[in-house]
């Protein structure tokens, strides 16, 4: 199977064994890792006890004209071998998908793509494949292939052969959401919980400004402990994205949490949105698709990187254009950037020990770019933990609770957008907005007025009905009143509400 980002194509394998001096010739476009797959498949079939053809060999993978890259054709160019020498037959392997790496001692070891590759080969009629078995949890997740894995080509040649022997069964989709973080570990921060609930239900991007230790990494990493578990689709999605990418070990293939992606500050802008020379793989942001992308430090990224995500926070999708083509990975997240007041980080509350001035505070912050901070939906500071919150013995409020709150809200947008194409608040078109979307009559003259004095844009006063909408869903109310909109223009603004 080969893949261009996560679309794959079915890739027929001939083998050709003639008479002539013992050659060995690959054919089909195959990449530098591919065309070393002679040399394993050798050493792994003489190792497994398998004879080598000691004639012309001409392997064919079609269409010709598909780039092939990658060690995942090695078992099935092996088995190809095997079926042209007369060693296995033809049968065993008829409209078989069959993807692994061989180790030279035959063993087959894991590949990258192994769940878009099934996904591709069930879309292609494809009922049966045969995977390693360090891949086994991607098979699990389909119910209409039947999946064989195997450890090593000594047991898969047996079972091919005669029928007998087993091959390790993928596990029941059963795995529950596990994990460690819960909200009810944060000592107040009443504004900063309160942003980070009404940014999950509606789909909203946050800034959390504060010094550190105030908590805004603590507060990030437990937003998708309160965002609704993903669907069946949405986790076929995720997992198909971290497969292509190699990051499974990171996250089991069945988990159904919302995945939280936190590159580090000095990431490139190809690890952000993805890219590569050869094999074009999916980004931070296409990896935090259906989750969390948080990034702590924001300003001392790189220049432009920040600004790289300006498509996909607009489109959900991220479209990378190399010399082999054009590739387009989803990219729908949730964003949380976490910043310092200033260069030291003491700039905050009395601004005790700040030695910064102000030129290089508004420096500092000004690496935000303005066309990337108006599409961040909320701006919430983040002051330092007081002593009374932190000498007392009572938790906050946990994540479960919080999380039905989302949902309940989630829910009464999802009744109201019915048959229209989107389910959250942030994905109100501008359209809808001017027309049945509006709020009251005031809270319209409000946003007016502010848009006269240029204190928002257009983009701007979108955003504040949105988030509006938001409020109104959390409070109760069927459309938002001034109330709701005032409070929405202060949260995007930065002010305390």
């Amino acid at each position: 199977m080969g893949l261009v980002g996560l679309a794959g194509n079915t890739v027929i394998v001939e083998v050709d064994i003639s008479d002539g001096l013992p050659h060995y010739n690959l054919l089909g476009l195959p990449d530098a890792a591919l065309t070393e797959s002679r040399d394993r498949v050798r050493a792994a079939l003489t190792n497994s006890g398998e004879s080598w053809p000691n004639r012309k060999v001409t392997v064919s993978l079609s269409p010709a004209w598909l780039p092939k890259s990658g060690s995942s054709f090695d078992l099935a160019i092996a088995l190809a071998i095997l079926v042209a020498h007369g060693q296995l037959p033809q049968d065993s392997i008829d409209s078989t998908l069959i993807l692994g790496e061989l180790a030279l001692d035959g063993t087959i070891r894991g590949v990258n793509g192994v769940l878009p590759a099934l996904i591709a080969g069930q879309r292609d009629g494809i009922k049966q494949s045969i995977i390693p078995v360090a891949n086994i949890g991607e098979g699990a997740l389909l119910d209409s292939m039947k999946v064989l894995a195997f450890t090593t080509l000594s047991q898969l040649l047996v079972f091919l052969r005669t029928g007998s022997g087993e091959s390790v069964l993928p596990p029941v989709n059963s795995e529950q959401p596990e994990t460690f973080l819960d909200f009810e570990d944060v000592a107040g921060q009443s504004l900063a919980r309160f942003g980070a609930e009404v940014a999950a239900t509606g789909g909203h991007h946050l800034l959390l400004i504060g010094p550190p230790g105030a908590g805004k990494t603590m507060i990030a990493s437990r937003i998708p402990t309160i965002l609704p578990l993903l669907t069946s689709d949405q986790t076929l999605e995720v997992t198909a994205l971290h497969s292509v990418a190699g990051t499974l070990s990171q996250r089991s293939p069945m988990s159904r949490m919302p995945p939280i992606v936190a590159p580090h500050h000095s990431a490139t802008r190809v690890s952000m949105v993805g890219g590569g020379s050869h094999v074009i793989r999916p980004g931070a942001c296409s990896l935090a698709h259906h989750g969390v992308l948080f990034i702590d430090e924001a300003p001392e990224c790189a220049t432009g990187i920040l600004d790289s995500l300006r498509q996909p926070l607009e489109s959900g999708t991220i479209t990378i254009a190399r010399s082999v083509g054009n590739i387009t990975f989803p990219s729908q997240f949730l964003l949380v950037l976490a910043a310092n007041p200033c260069p030291c980080g003491k700039f905050t509350g009395r601004g005790l020990g700040c030695s910064c001035s102000s030129l290089q505070v508004r420096r500092y912050l000004g690496k935000l770019s303005g066309p990337l901070m108006d599409r961040i939906d909320m701006r919430i500071t983040v002051e330092p933990v007081g002593r009374t919150d932190i000498a007392s013995t009572e938790l906050g409020e946990s994540s479960a609770v919080i999380a039905e709150r989302v949902l309940i809200a989630r829910s009464v947008a999802r009744e109201r957008f019915a048959g229209r194409g989107f389910e959250l608040n942030s994905a109100i078109p501008a359209r809808s907005l001017r027309t049945e979307f509006k709020p009251d009559r005031s809270a319209m003259n409000f946003l007016h007025d502010h848009l006269d004095r240029q204190l928002l844009t257009a983009r701007g006063l979108h955003k504040v009905i949105r988030l509006s909408w938001t409020l109104a869903d959390l409070t109760g109310r069927n459309q938002p009143t001034l109330a709701d909109v005032m409070k929405a223009y202060t949260l995007r603004e930065g002010g305390i509400s």
